[in-house]
């Protein structure tokens, strides 16, 4: 049996998981990687770079390879890209390899936090209202379905939010 010592933060782009994943991290004492970063890291180019050239199957193809390494890591606090879940690969891989943590959030909080984001390709485009609200409507099913817990992240300060979230994987840990 693997031990649940790591923690995945799953969500629609915006919800918070790099700036809650860094949090966490630190009062965790754990490691903070955000796969996003990993597959830039490993491609030598920015994710519009990748789906531009590869579009967003290659893109996906990454994502798999990197989520299913970075699971299997000990003592880690993942963040995800927002569509990391659409693969059910990812979804098997977080599910059975940690405690994920779906940080919910709306769609107006999410245009407020990307609106001055060029690095996100699926939002350059003319209605970015529209493409968010049909994103979730897509992949909110998905996140519910792996989640072992679930917060709102719109009206929550982050700090207070991270030790929520460190309560209950406390108190849910294997090994606490």
């Amino acid at each position: 049996m693997l031990a649940l010592s790591s923690l995945f933060l799953v969500g629609p782009m915006g919800a918070g998981k790099s700036t809650l994943g860094r949090m966490l991290a630190d009062l965790l004492d754990k490691t903070f990687v955000d796969s996003d970063r990993v597959i830039e890291e490993r491609a030598g180019a920015d994710i519009p770079w990748i789906f531009d050239l590869e579009g967003e199957p290659g893109f996906r193809v990454r994502e798999i390879q990197v989520i299913d390494e970075l699971t299997r890591q000990p003592d880690l606090v993942l963040a995800t890209g927002g569509g990391a879940v659409v693969r059910p690969e990812n979804r098997a891989a977080l599910a059975g390899r940690g405690i994920v943590v779906y940080l919910r959030t709306s769609v107006p909080t999410q245009l407020a936090r990307t609106s001055k984001d060029r690095n996100r390709p699926l939002l350059q485009k003319p209605d970015p209202r529209q493409i968010l609200t049909d994103l979730l409507a897509a992949r909110e099913p998905h996140y519910t379905a792996i989640a072992d817990l679930t917060v709102d992240t719109d009206h929550i300060h982050p700090r207070a939010l991270a030790e929520q979230i460190v309560q209950y994987y406390l108190e849910h840990h294997e090994n606490a």
